[in-house]
């Protein structure tokens, strides 16, 4: 176990600097803490030293992901774990993180240095300069819809993926479509790349031609709406699904300029349930995340890890709702 004062011997200093440097006394200059923080991290300190009426603090890192109302995707989220952790007794930090503030700081550091126990990491995808750090880190995190390989200090929570892509194409296969297109996000982020790959899989499950000139994806909604929608439908698909809701509000909107009725003659899945899904025209037939509990299952993740229980994956079942975007296959 590193100690204060084998910090405090790599650096020659005294053992009461390095406490101070850790606690951020404001008699220890900001390069001081700096060369203290990295130092510990180096050496693999990660204890935090509090008084006892101090209250625990675990922060949620925002990446690339809307979550301050109530209908944008990560609200329910952060709300399922701040049910269960501040009654706790933790207090919740919401961070937005850039890439500023990764390159310049790395995560360790930066954990220490607010005197987090643990962190629950959302929207972050695999450019981000902390997910490198993620492999090596000593800090228990939880990560929603991203996995670090052979970490015990890192955890996987999300919904099963292939099980929602399942439950999405058999109920295609049961209203007769044999044609069924894919939309999609940029594959840059883990969860995209998985429910891309889960797409091909349902379709050889469930006996359907599993063609790669069915799936199509860009960065921008738009983009990928131009380029892949008439495409497919010039393919002659019957059925998209896509990777998220967003795309599939989109799509439904464009099949109805392009005069094609949704679903008299495609029908579109989407994917987290978003509550526009409910207003969509029409109602928008969707992969249900239960994001309240996404978030408390988060939190119990974390506090597991925090007891050194090494939890590598966590998936929630997904659930399949269906609206008015599915119809019988146009024969």
């Amino acid at each position: 176990m590193i100690t204060l004062q084998d910090i405090a011997n790599r650096l020659n200093i005294s053992k009461g600097t390095v406490s101070k440097a850790l606690n951020g006394a404001p008699d220890v200059s900001e390069t001081l803490q700096k060369a203290v923080l990295e130092t510990a991290v180096e050496m693999g300190y990660t204890k935090i030293r509090r008084q006892k009426d101090v209250q625990k603090k675990l922060c949620i890192l925002i990446g690339n992901m809307e979550y301050k109302e109530p209908h944008q995707f990560g609200y329910e989220i952060i709300l399922g774990f701040r049910q269960l952790a501040e009654p706790a007794g933790y207090a919740v930090d919401i961070v937005d993180t850039n890439e500023k503030l990764q390159k310049s700081t790395p995560y360790d550091v930066f954990m220490l240095q607010n005197q987090y126990h643990g962190a629950f990491v959302v929207g972050f995808s695999l450019n981000d300069p902390w997910m490198t750090d993620f492999r090596t880190s000593q800090i228990p995190t939880v990560l929603y819809d991203n996995y670090v390989i052979a970490n015990p200090n890192m955890t996987y929570v999300g919904i099963d993926n292939n099980e929602g892509m399942e439950l999405a194409v058999s109920h295609l296969k049961k209203l007769g479509h044999k044609k069924i297109g894919y939309l999609s996000s940029a594959l840059g982020s883990h969860i995209m790349q998985v429910r891309h790959k889960a797409f091909f899989q349902a379709l050889k499950q469930n006996g359907i031609k599993a063609e790669p000139a069915y799936a199509g994806n860009s960065y921008y909604i738009t983009q990928c709406l131009e380029k892949h929608l008439p495409r497919l439908l010039d393919l002659g698909v019957t059925a998209i699904i896509c990777s998220h809701d967003q795309i599939a509000n989109s799509a439904m909107i464009q099949c109805q300029q392009l005069g094609c009725h949704v679903p008299g003659d495609i029908s579109i899945i989407g994917f987290d349930d978003l509550p526009i899904c409910a207003y969509t025209s029409p109602p928008l037939t969707t992969i249900r995340q239960d994001r309240i509990q996404l978030g408390k299952s988060a939190f119990s993740a974390l506090t597991n890890t925090m007891k050194n229980v090494a939890i590598g994956t966590l998936l929630l079942h997904a659930k399949l709702i269906v609206r008015g975007s599915t119809g019988e296959a146009k024969e």
